[in-house]
């Protein structure tokens, strides 16, 4: 939560540094018209990306498999974009790094890595598409019980 309030009050502050100096070397309406073509130029290359990401997905459920890659690259795919439409070449720049396919692979990869360790933390388990493991959720199970043990003893 804390980093959350430091990138959100740092990468405007940052931003503004890098725009200001921007402009004062290439002029204020260049500076406007590149964050307005890095934008334009990043919404297509992620629904180009976006729509063959989606297609590999696809491919691997219907073989039957997991496309955990996919969606990860669909994550960043996502960050890339909000990046790149946030007026700024700092945040440009990371969305055009998350635009490299193997750069996303490796970012994805690392992504699944981390996600996965917090499953094994945690103690989940997944066989077969299904969760095992420590119940923390506080589900009640309806049933009746019988105490065998006093109906023996009561009928002595």
């Amino acid at each position: 939560m804390r980093f959350a309030l430091l990138l959100f009050i740092l990468v405007p502050i940052v931003e503004m540094t890098v725009l200001i100096q921007v402009g004062g070397k290439i002029g204020a309406l260049a500076t406007v018209g590149l964050v307005f073509l890095t934008a334009i130029i990043g919404v297509t290359l992620i629904r180009k990306q976006g729509l063959e990401t989606s297609l590999k997905a696809q491919e691997k459920m219907r073989r039957g498999e997991l496309p955990a890659t996919e969606v990860a690259e669909g994550v960043m795919l996502v960050f890339a974009g909000l990046c790149l439409l946030i007026p700024g070449f700092v945040t440009d720049a990371i969305g055009a790094l998350l635009l490299v396919p193997p750069l996303r692979k490796l970012f994805a990869a690392g992504l699944i890595v981390k996600f996965v360790s917090s499953l094994m933390a945690r103690g989940t388990q997944w066989r077969d598409g299904q969760r095992y493991g420590p119940k923390d959720d506080g589900d009640i199970i309806e049933g009746e019980y019988a105490n065998e043990d006093n109906d023996l003893i009561d009928k002595k």
